[in-house]
This record gives C-alpha cells, sequence and structure tokens, in this order.
C-alpha cells in the first residue's frame, strides 16, 4: 500500500525531469492513450471536468483542447505549479480552460454533483485508499456523469505485456533512475503496477461504490485499460 508521505516526496523529486522520461520511456505512446480517455468522454464542449492526479496536466490540457472547462488537481505541489506553462493554443481556440490547484483525490475540496466528468490516468495506483478514490469521484459527478480512468493493468500472457514486463521491471528503472538521479522512483513504478489488480477486478471495485453501465478497454497489447462508469441518474 503507497504510503502518502513518501509518494508525494518522490514526485517532488522527479517533477523536474517527469514530462521528459514520461515520452521517452513511453515513446510517445502515453499521449495516445489519454486522447483515448478524451473521446470516451463525449462532446465536451462546455463541459466541467475534474482530472483527479492531474501531475503536470497533460490530460487536463487535453479535456481543454476540447473546449471543456478542467479543474487539474495533484497532491504534489511540485508538479502542479509545472502545469499552467503547458497551455497548448489549442485550448485557447476552443475555449476550454484549467484551474490547477492541489488537493486529494480521497477528500476532494468539490461540492456534490459538480462535474460532467471526472477522470484519473496513471495516478489512482499511488492513492492510499482507491476504493475511497472512486467513491469521490462518484460524489462530485452530476447524475450520469462520467468516470474514466487510465491506468496499467499487470501485464497479460500476450508477447507485447511480457515484453513490456521486461521493460517494465528491468530497463525502466535503469534509464529513469540515470536521467532522474532518483532510482527508487523508477523502481516503485513496475513495483505498484504489478500489485494493482486486474482489469475485471478493478471494473468489480467500481460496480461496489455504486457506479453504473461500467466497462473496460485494454490498449496496446494490454499495456494500459481504460476504465468507464457513470454515476446513477
Amino acid at each position: 500500500m503507497p504510503d502518502p508521505v513518501q509518494v508525494r516526496s518522490m514526485f517532488s523529486r522527479i517533477a523536474g525531469t517527469y514530462d521528459g522520461l514520461n515520452r521517452g520511456l513511453s515513446m510517445g505512446i502515453d499521449q495516445r492513450w489519454r486522447r483515448r480517455v478524451v473521446r470516451a468522454a463525449g462532446d465536451l464542449r462546455g463541459a466541467r471536468v475534474l482530472d483527479l492526479c492531474c501531475g503536470t496536466g497533460d490530460l487536463s490540457w487535453l479535456f481543454a483542447r476540447s473546449g471543456a472547462q478542467v479543474v487539474g488537481a495533484d497532491f504534489t505541489m511540485e508538479m502542479v505549479q509545472r502545469a499552467p506553462a503547458k497551455a497548448p493554443a489549442e485550448a485557447r481556440a476552443a475555449q476550454g480552460g484549467v484551474t490547477f490547484v492541489q488537493g486529494d483525490a480521497q477528500a476532494l475540496p468539490a461540492p456534490d454533483g459538480t462535474f460532467d466528468v471526472a477522470s484519473v490516468a496513471f495516478g489512482i495506483r499511488n492513492v492510499l485508499d482507491p476504493e475511497r478514490c472512486l467513491q469521490e469521484m462518484k460524489r462530485v459527478l452530476r447524475p450520469g456523469g462520467k468516470a474514466l480512468v487510465l491506468e496499467f493493468p499487470p501485464p497479460g500472457r500476450s508477447p507485447v505485456a511480457q515484453g513490456f514486463k521486461l521493460y517494465f521491471k528491468h530497463v525502466l528503472p535503469r534509464i529513469g533512475g540515470l536521467v532522474s538521479g532518483d532510482r527508487d522512483a523508477y523502481r516503485y513504478l513496475p513495483r505498484t503496477v504489478l500489485a494493482w489488480p486486474k482489469p475485471d477486478a478493478f471494473a468489480d471495485s467500481m460496480r461496489a461504490v455504486g457506479f453504473e453501465d461500467v466497462g473496460f478497454e485494454t490498449m496496446t497489447g494490454g499495456i494500459a485499460c481504460l476504465h468507464w462508469g457513470t454515476r446513477p441518474a
């Protein structure tokens, strides 16, 4: 189970190299997965979106490019502080925007029924109580609002997934550690992925907290998984 103090400290330490390593180590595929999240949200023009564990704002700004008004929240201030500088011109043209705040995914500073969409990308693994995070996502959604969770599931049996597992366990920690100067941070990533529930089990967790129309889609040979559900009307 993640220790919140240690996790916050870890992300604070690697904030400066986080974006570059994400792009390099994933060969840019991470952005393709995030764009799939935005498409799954549907028509976002004028929608209110909460992006949890937003990091430096990649998914938040993609939502804004589609015309949404976004709140990006993360409990690591050093990450949040880097996000506003990444504003793309497309977000301004679409009249979408993002407000970034420091916030705990287990105790969101928002009233019930505030948002049309609540998302979390590659962050719920770092939350002390993922079920509490899902409950909070449901609470702040309006009736009929959609929750979207993008995460790395434990690698399956496909050749792509098994190759990624070897890369995750042996190559990524070495490169990430050398570039960031923090090898422990990039050992943490594969540990949490291997301990994460399989897609079917996480879908059951979403149903257990009260989401309806729950489903999921694996991507890139099972490397990533997009989950969705709606708050009952």
